[in-house]
């Protein structure tokens, strides 16, 4: 690994995971003591970062850690939910019969992570299990844009220091769901909405955790 990847890998697992919180300024020079290396590596992995929209320039401040914007936040993972919908319906009958287990294995890790409170290992093992799942879709043109648009969704996701344990639970559950239904190799239409409305329901939870409170808490789905 290069010092440039080594440099982004660093800078986006601490956005990724919360511990540098949106606004907050990065410092190449601090960077260059934690990592021991050379600015420029350091810049090279922030302009990629950048162009990812993880990072943003500011006047007078320099880069910072992009702000959260709950509009597109929540725009975009409805837009997610009608493509991994489709995505999923798509894949049904080309998912081999032993990627069923290796869901059922990957679900039980989260409700591990789950009783761990580990939120972290919890978001990883959600991206997992629904790429598990469509990385067998044969319209590559479409994964491709899941997956951009699931990028684009952590550059915008909502970051806080608070576990939503109902909504995980729920999470979890409905992939029981989904799971079952795979199984069952239901038809394309109900394979879809059932996707979609696992999105559509976390939508639905941030909503309605934020006419409770103003804080701006992370929820998994």
């Amino acid at each position: 690994m290069n010092k440039k990847q080594k440099a982004y890998n660093y800078m986006k697992s601490k956005i990724i995971e919360g511990l540098y919180v949106p606004g907050q300024r990065i410092v190449i020079n601090q960077l260059v003591k934690e990592l021991e290396t050379s600015a420029i590596p350091i810049r090279e992995a922030v302009r990629q970062l950048e162009a990812e929209g993880l990072i943003e320039y500011q006047d007078n401040i320099g880069p910072v850690v992009t702000p959260i914007d709950e509009s597109q936040y929540i725009e975009t993972l409805t837009v997610l939910a009608i493509l991994e919908g489709y995505a999923t319906a798509l894949s049904k009958d080309h998912l081999p019969a032993q990627e069923l287990s290796n869901l059922k294995n990957i679900n039980h890790d989260m409700m591990l992570a789950l009783d761990e409170f580990d939120f972290t290992e919890f978001g990883a093992l959600n991206r997992k299990f629904h790429d598990k799942i469509y990385q067998f879709c044969p319209n590559k043109h479409l994964v491709d844009t899941v997956r951009e648009t699931s990028r684009k969704l952590d550059s915008i996701r909502v970051t806080g220091s608070t576990f939503h344990p109902k909504r995980a639970q729920s999470s979890i559950e409905e992939h029981e769901r989904i799971i079952e239904l795979l199984n069952q190799k239901v038809d394309f239409e109900m394979i879809e909405h059932e996707v979609r409305k696992h999105k559509m329901n976390t939508v639905a939870a941030y909503k309605n955790q934020k006419e409770r409170t103003s804080n701006t808490n992370r929820f998994y789905f």
